[in-house]
């Protein structure tokens, strides 16, 4: 138990300020989930290439690690490029994934909008092919 209280209080904390600074060649830091990894040994093993991370350099990678899908393997060497933690302070600055083009519906909307007018839409289309169909 003492071990793990150890090293929680060994954590070492980086501003984003300090972050965003490490984006060079001689040095190139990311953040991951509110982690900080020097990633400046791995540009040239990367598997996608070194700009991919040079992309993401002094920032958040978090949303574009996520989306490619990273191997439990990749998420192992992770672990060895971890250097710290985003500042708990910091959070609310690093960029929010954007929204979604998905329209979400509200559980309040009212039956019409769900019903009424996709069914009169129907109807107008239906009207549309028969009128066209009788000309001919």
């Amino acid at each position: 138990m003492e071990e793990q209280e150890a090293s929680e209080q060994a954590v070492k904390y980086y501003r984003l300020s300090e972050v965003e600074e490490r984006n060079t060649f001689k040095s190139t830091w990311i953040i991951i989930n509110h982690k900080v990894y020097d990633v400046t040994k791995f540009l040239d093993e990367h598997p996608g290439g070194e700009e991919v991370l040079r992309e993401q350099a002094g920032g958040d990678a978090t949303e574009n690690f996520e989306d490619v899908g990273h191997s439990s393997d990749a998420r192992e060497m992770a672990k060895d490029l971890l250097i710290g933690e985003l500042h708990p302070e910091d959070w609310h600055k690093i960029a929010k994934p954007p929204e979604s083009n998905v329209i979400r519906v509200s559980d309040n909307s009212s039956w019409w909008t769900n019903w009424v007018i996709p069914g009169l839409a129907a109807a107008i289309v239906t009207m549309m092919y028969r009128m066209y169909t009788a000309e001919e």
